[in-house]
């Protein structure tokens, strides 16, 4: 099992590139970085966790801005989305920027989706919310196209063009890695698109019906790279490998740079101790 990073990049936090490059140097696998276009002052949809929107909902670097960043001071280091609010982006224009950054960072890119939940914001891209798992369904269809056709077309409920050009393509055949966030709503889609899981879980006792429930729909080499939301200790993290987990991502408060390298090598130290 592999260990990775996951954090808001933001503007009052460490810079991403020195955010990927003192990851990379601390051994670790993969930088997820989360996204949200903006925080609706009218919003009304609660805060899945409860209480407060933290102040970093606020702040978010574009990702694919910030983790371009990252791949340009690092080697090794799979950067990736953790997650995409697909359901509001540009198809088109998604698809460009994922292939883009395949192919400046050598094919190190992962692409991490899921649909959201903060309507206000769905709404304010022009998203219906009720709509947002189909419209998610036909966006990555459309975009699996264009990533691997030279001339690509679709024709559905929330996407029509005719025949396009679109390059560049990605460096990773047939295309980068897609990971779905979210529950067992997703289990589904997850097998009809050959995808990958990225779910949070507070422990790997609690992860472990869920995965079983996943391997039933999608088969039992189903990929899962679950991040941990719970108590960062080694007895907490050493359960995951034993499920078959592939990548365990621990997450980091943003934070200016001193600070920020204090917690990764913290982090460092807790995932040698679960080997």
């Amino acid at each position: 099992m592999k260990f990775g990073i996951g954090c808001f990049v933001t503007d009052e936090g460490i810079a991403p590139g020195a955010l990927g490059r003192a990851v990379e140097e601390r051994g670790f696998a993969s930088l997820l970085v989360a996204e949200h276009s903006h925080i609706p002052v009218s919003r009304r949809t609660p805060y899945p966790a409860g209480g407060d929107l933290p102040r970093v909902y606020y702040r978010a670097l574009d990702p694919f801005v910030a983790l371009t960043a990252a791949a340009a001071t690092t080697s090794q280091l799979v950067v990736g989305t953790g997650i995409a609010l697909l359901a509001q982006r540009d198809p088109i224009s998604t698809a460009k920027e994922v292939a883009s950054l395949d192919l400046v960072s050598g094919g190190r890119f992962a692409f991490g989706v899921g649909v959201g939940w903060n309507r206000e914001e769905m709404e304010n891209h022009g998203t219906d919310p009720t709509t947002r798992g189909r419209r998610m369904d036909e966006y990555l269809e459309a975009m699996r196209r264009i990533w691997t056709e030279d001339q690509a077309e679709f024709h559905g409920e929330f996407v029509n063009f005719d025949p396009i050009f679109s390059w560049p393509k990605p460096v990773q055949q047939p295309h980068p890695p897609i990971y779905i966030g979210g529950g067992e709503a997703n289990f589904g889609r997850i097998a009809r698109f050959g995808a990958r899981w990225l779910p949070n879980a507070t422990s790997a006792d609690a992860l472990a019906p869920q995965l079983a429930k996943l391997r039933d729909v999608a088969g039992a080499d189903v990929v899962v790279a679950a991040t941990h939301i719970g108590r960062q200790e080694p007895e907490k993290l050493a359960g995951y490998a034993e499920l078959g987990v592939e990548r365990l991502t621990l997450n980091i408060p943003t934070a200016p740079e001193a600070e920020t390298l204090e917690h990764l090598d913290r982090i460092a130290q807790l995932a040698a101790k679960v080997g």
